[in-house]
């Protein structure tokens, strides 16, 4: 369901005073799904992609991730030297009839009479509007498109919605594409060309802007400006006139011998189309950059991280040119297709630019698609993104899956927050999302202790991602996340006592840490009975299970120290490690594999018991 676009405060007079009223921005398209086949490195069996306000796109080197975002432009640009093909875009470079380069996109749109209604799916529970389009490319050069005939239930043989491309084009979301290494020189024309689409939006707006602040008929400034220049190119035009009429007059004299009875005339035409004349900005602005105080250079003296940078900051000022107030219905959309967006940055930049990037939609004017290999660009707390892992399967075919939606995760508003305070402490948790196996435990002291043991067999637990959620509370929420993917996963916790001696009162009370074990049993009850999930508990905790002592103070150095010092710990430890990597594998003595509570409690009882 389409989000409801964000109301926009506005001052409306109302006397000697204004009062703000909610002015809801104009609803502009938005793309719904990308489907690629026969492209560059995909094959025949299609690539989807369901597209939200960002998209984020993860997995190996060379496993297609950036030809899904050059699909895109490919279809958009089709009518320019962009949108044509060569024969290394085709299958193994060459033409297949039955393997041919198709792209296909569906577009939500508000306006129903512009595509007409032969083309229009009307989605019953959303009530949203959808255009189906599709470019094949028969030879290297340029495509054939067709749309989707909804009365037909077919894709139409020859026509496709909104007809001409140039007309089309204003319906779907404009690319904006930054390849992993431009050279400086493109960087530099991206940026002008963006800057120059916000000074162009500034004119626009200058035209309807009444001179010196009036209202109601009186010219504007630019229309004053417009009747000035009309006003000296006619007396130019006067002065001129002699000369003009003895061109006529040559001209009249030799077209009269070859046609006879021809004349010719000649018009100035000093008042048609003045404004396009006009140009308030010089064609080709210079950017310089560098300390304020110091030399500043032009851009392809300066590093790419920087010019990276500086076309973000462009872009971010062309999506908040308006602030919705001046939008209108044609002001076309925009799509940042983006490769890698965290080269040539430190550290620090690199978390500016996630969330750049993350504000950017804010606008209801832009939509983001990302190829990624930085976890820390991951924001799984965000109600608008989705995360998909593209990925080489079996034969060598790109298989794109859309492993995370936060409407499918069904996160309540405590998991949210809790994940939210997850990705600050560790940015680096989305880590799984790139493949593997992954592991969740629930604090430092598991972590510390596997990665000791896996440091030792780098070989052997290759691929294996161990996931803290250094609180409790955030393992169920944790679930929630993995459950999107296909792949299972393994869940490493503490079973705590149900009831806990009070510090201050020194009276038995529940344990807040006993529930959390209900949550977790129930974010994985699916996974489980599907056999995708191993839910296994510490009793009562990795220290006392394993070790035979709680420990206080330092717990993961503690831990760290008694497997380096025990051998008979560390193979207890690396036990408990291929379980829940291999579900056919045991799970050693001081943890247990559960599914319910009773079962869990008992447990409990019984170590408690084996101390008395």
């Amino acid at each position: 369901m389409a989000k409801k676009p964000t109301a926009i405060a506005q001052p409306v007079a109302t006397g000697a005073a204004s009062a703000v009223l909610p002015v809801a921005p104009v609803p502009r398209p938005r793309l719904h799904k990308l489907r690629i086949s026969n492209f560059r490195s995909i094959g025949s069996t299609p690539v989807e992609i369901e597209l939200d306000d960002i998209v984020v796109l993860v997995g190996p080197n060379n496993a297609g991730k950036s030809s899904i975002l050059r699909a895109y432009q490919v279809a958009m640009e089709h009518g320019s030297a962009e949108g044509k093909l060569t024969i290394d875009d085709f299958p193994n470079g060459k033409v297949d009839p039955l393997c041919l380069p198709t792209i296909e996109l569906e577009t939500v749109v508000f306006d129903k009479t512009a595509p007409g209604d032969k083309w229009i799916r009307t989605d019953t529970q959303s009530n949203e509007m959808f255009v189906r389009e599709r470019w094949t490319w028969a030879e290297p050069g340029a495509p054939k498109k067709v749309g989707w005939d909804v009365a037909a239930n077919d894709w139409h043989a020859s026509e496709g919605p909104w007809g001409a491309a140039n007309v089309a084009q204003a319906y779907r979301p404009k690319p904006h594409r930054v390849t992993a290494f431009h050279n400086p020189t493109d960087q530099a024309a991206q940026i002008v060309g963006v800057l120059k689409e916000a000074l162009t939006a500034k004119v626009k707006a200058a035209k309807a802007k009444p001179a010196g602040g009036a209202t109601g008929g009186t010219a504007t400034e630019y229309e004053k400006l417009l009747e000035s220049i009309k006003a000296l190119q006619k007396s130019i035009a006067s002065e001129a006139t002699s000369a003009v009429d003895e061109m006529r007059t040559d001209l009249g004299k030799i077209i009269g011998e070859v046609f006879p009875g021809y004349a010719v005339t000649f018009d100035a035409r000093p008042e048609d189309d003045i404004d396009k004349t006009i140009s308030l900005f010089k064609a080709d602005p210079l950017l310089r950059m560098g300390p304020s105080n110091g030399h500043q250079t032009t851009l392809d003296r300066q590093g790419s991280g920087a010019c990276r940078t500086l076309l973000w900051a462009a872009l971010r000022i062309l999506a908040d040119r308006t602030d919705g107030k001046s939008a209108t219905a044609s002001d076309r959309p925009n799509l940042l297709l983006m490769d890698e967006p965290e080269l040539c940055l430190h550290p620090d930049a690199i978390r500016q630019a996630c969330s750049v990037l993350y504000d950017l939609p804010k606008t209801n004017n832009w939509q983001v698609m990302i190829t990624t290999h930085s976890p820390v660009f991951i924001d799984f707390s965000r109600d608008n993104t989705s995360i998909v892992r593209v990925e080489r399967v079996m034969g060598g075919a790109v298989q794109g899956t859309t492993i995370y939606r936060p409407k499918r995760a069904k996160l309540d508003d405590d998991d949210k927050a809790e994940l939210k305070l997850l990705n600050l402490c560790d940015p680096y948790v989305a880590e799984f999302f790139f493949g593997g196996r992954t592991i969740v435990v629930e604090g430092d002291t598991e972590y510390t202790a596997f990665k000791h043991v896996i440091s030792n067999d780098a070989g052997k637990y290759k691929g294996i991602h161990i996931v803290r959620a250094r609180s409790k509370a955030c393992v169920s929420s944790l679930c929630k996340v993995l459950n999107q993917f296909d792949k299972g996963y393994a869940v490493l916790h503490d079973s705590d006592h149900e009831k806990i001696i009070g510090k201050k009162s020194k009276k038995e009370r529940n344990n807040s840490a006993w529930t959390e074990n209900g949550k977790i049993l129930a974010a994985t009850e699916e996974g489980r009975k599907a056999g995708k999930v191993r839910l296994v508990a510490s009793v009562p905790n990795l220290e006392e299970g394993f070790f035979g002592e709680a420990s206080d103070g330092e717990k993961p150095y503690s831990a760290l120290i008694k497997l380096r010092k025990s051998d008979a710990a560390f193979e207890a430890i690396a036990s408990l490690l291929d379980a829940l990597i291999d579900p056919a594998k045991p799970v050693p003595t001081g943890a247990i594999e559960w599914s319910d509570l009773n079962s869990l409690a008992a447990a409990v009882k019984a170590f408690d018991d084996a101390q008395v």
